[in-house]
């Protein structure tokens, strides 16, 4: 099958759209499919081989924090050549009302589309205002996919109609087999707890989880806390004084890195207060064998099946947080037996189920219908979009 994907985000700073793309590409690619992936990229930024990349973008905050996006009449005609050369047997696009290549691929392509929807905000006025705008296009989607019960909503709340929960996907073994770092392995003296996220995103947490640092380390004194991550907080860390000497900032780290970090660590701690759709990050975490203590956001209560398969606190509560990660440490036959049932329920994200209810979609569309083309009426609107541009 001949397949095109469209990532609205760019491949510059990538987030979680972007590397569920990726993934996805990455497993139908080795099921011997073709597939080609449009996103936004500078002309040096490094990208995978099947990434057509689209040209820089623009940062806009959106939903707590900030989306790298693509449009104009320069990324329309970008799009209608890649449409054009892949001949695609079915176009997917990824958050297709996203101000940027997706929903230019909305407008211009025609055919079977299938849509993805992150995001998770039920109370998206951006979302609310657009409806009426992109509600043609909508029609023209074949098939919805939604990463989560709470995207889903968001999708019937917004948008009208329904969408089909496929969640987003785990190479489970790729953090299963990955070896432990004696760098980051933690010992009854010095244990080890992790944060992965945006350092100067407040919705990640990682405010909540340095508040309650003085905490743990009243009972753990050696104490590390291990944050890997895009970001400053250096005022955050100045903040906590001679607490400070316990947070250790890793910076981004590559696949590999981070797959060990989560191996290596004694707690994983997930402390974000909101926005959060999924949980991918909990997915990587159990996968490898990580004990979860994650803030109750309705999408991290799912992906832990209510608390049997890691601990949740009240969401933004620093000393809920201290109470649930202390006795998390204090209990490690506990915390083993959890991230145990974690590393089985995983694999219910593996890439290998996910991509085939994927497919399962795809071929759905494709019955009784012509390949993926453009829209006659795209051209119109978008020639007079760039005449108007030149008049302006």
């Amino acid at each position: 099958m001949r397949i095109g994907i469209v990532c609205p985000y760019s491949f510059d700073v990538p987030g979680g759209v972007q590397f569920h793309v990726r993934d996805l590409a990455e497993h139908l690619l080795g099921g011997g499919h073709v597939v080609s992936v449009l996103a936004p990229a500078d002309d040096d930024t490094p990208v995978p081989a099947y990434v057509e990349a689209a040209g820089r973008a623009v940062p806009v905050k959106y939903n707590g924090s900030v989306a790298r996006l693509q449009f104009g009449p320069v990324s329309a005609g970008r799009v209608r050549r890649w449409l054009d050369e892949g001949d695609f047997d079915v176009l997917h696009i990824h958050e297709p009302v996203a101000p940027s290549l997706s929903l230019l691929a909305l407008w211009i392509a025609t055919g079977p589309i299938v849509a993805t929807f992150h995001t998770a905000n039920l109370r998206s006025r951006a979302m609310q205002v657009a409806q009426p705008l992109v509600r043609p296009s909508l029609e023209k989607i074949s098939a919805r996919i939604a990463v989560s019960e709470d995207a889903r909503r968001t999708v019937v709340e917004h948008l009208g109609g329904d969408a089909v929960v496929i969640p987003n996907g785990v190479f489970v073994d790729r953090f299963a087999a990955a070896p432990t770092d004696p760098a980051w392995t933690g010992t009854p003296a010095r244990p080890t707890v992790a944060f992965l996220g945006r350092t100067d995103e407040p919705r990640k947490g990682l405010p909540v989880l340095l508040e309650a640092v003085p905490a743990l380390r009243a009972v753990h004194p050696g104490l590390r806390v291990l944050v890997l991550g895009r970001g400053d907080a250096d005022d955050l860390i100045a903040g906590l004084g001679p607490h400070a000497a316990a947070v250790e900032m890793l910076g981004p780290l590559d696949d590999d890195a981070k797959a060990r970090l989560l191996r290596s660590v004694d707690v994983y701690v997930a402390p974000h207060t909101g926005g959060e759709s999924f949980g991918i990050v909990l997915v990587e975490a159990m996968s490898a064998g990580a004990p979860v203590v994650a803030s109750d956001l309705g999408a991290f209560r799912r992906v832990l099946d209510d608390g049997d398969l890691g601990v949740l606190f009240r969401a933004g509560d620093a000393g809920a947080l201290a109470t649930a990660l202390l006795a998390t440490l204090a209990d490690e036959p506990g915390r083993r037996a959890v991230a145990d049932r974690a590393s089985l329920a995983v694999r219910r994200y593996d890439w290998s189920r996910v991509a085939e209810q994927v497919l399962s979609v795809y071929e759905t569309v494709r019955i009784g219908t012509d390949r993926v083309g453009e829209d006659p009426v795209s051209r119109g609107l978008l020639t007079r979009w760039r005449e108007g541009r030149r008049d302006a």
